[in-house]
Parts: structure tokens; C-alpha cells; sequence
């Protein structure tokens, strides 16, 4: 069982925070692809190429930013969610059900929760909290 179980309210009450460090995450991370594409075109190696060290290695003014995305990757966590992937922008909140933790899906952009899955079964497996008489079992 999660160390944490969210109603949709807290979790929609936290949607306001998330999109503003999404936001900021997802900057961060378009600056940096295109400094690693420019490496990548100085060096005449793949982008994919690069490992992690090499890119801090060749261009040490990159670590700040690195750092920079560590801590907003930090600060989504800190508010309970489980922070799943920057290119969609997903959080996952922990919710119970019948008994049931599942959990509820956020995806950068989206005003509000409005989706679920179990535990195992990830992105693909979201499934809308279409009806009224779903989205009350998740408030309780």
C-alpha cells in the first residue's frame, strides 16, 4: 500500500503547482536537448550517443541545468505524486478504490484528474472517470 492516498480534490488541488514545475521541467529539458544536438553536430557523434558524463564532461556549463531539472523532478515528488515521464508530462497519485490502490494519471495540460489506471498497467491502460458514480468512489 502507497505511504500516501489521494481523493481527486487533493489531488486537483495540486495541479496549480504541477503545471507551473512542468512547465519549468519542460524548458529546462528543450534547452538542453538543444545544447546536446549542438555537441552532437561539434563532435560529429549521434546525440544519442552522449552519455551523461561526456555531455558534462565537454560542456560543464550544462551541469546547473541537469541540476536544475533534478530538483524540479524533486519538488513534483514532494507533493505526493509519482512523477512518470517528462515527455508526457505524467504524475500518478495514488488513490483506493473498493479496497483497490490504483492510480490516478495527470498529464501536463490537463486542467484537471480525470483519468486512472491500475498499478501495473501504465499510461496505455488509463481509463476515463467518465461517470458521475466513478468519480465519487475516487473522493472518498
Amino acid at each position: 500500500m502507497a505511504d500516501r492516498l489521494f481523493s481527486i480534490e487533493e489531488a486537483n488541488a495540486l495541479i496549480p503547482k504541477l503545471e507551473l514545475l512542468m512547465a519549468r521541467l519542460q524548458q529546462s529539458a528543450a534547452q538542453l536537448r538543444r545544447s546536446i544536438e549542438a555537441l552532437a553536430a561539434e563532435t560529429g557523434r549521434a546525440a544519442n550517443d552522449l552519455s551523461g558524463s561526456d555531455i558534462v564532461t565537454l560542456r560543464p556549463g550544462l551541469r546547473p541545468l541537469i541540476v536544475e531539472m533534478e530538483q524540479l523532478v524533486g519538488e513534483i515528488e514532494a507533493c505526493g505524486g509519482e512523477f512518470k515521464g517528462l515527455d508526457l508530462g505524467l504524475v500518478d497519485f495514488p488513490a483506493e478504490v473498493d479496497g483497490e490502490v490504483v492510480l490516478l494519471c495527470w498529464q501536463f495540460g490537463e486542467k484537471e484528474i480525470a483519468y486512472w489506471h491500475a498499478l501495473e498497467a501504465g499510461f496505455s491502460g488509463r481509463k476515463p472517470l467518465s461517470r458521475q458514480r466513478d468519480r465519487r468512489k475516487y473522493l472518498q
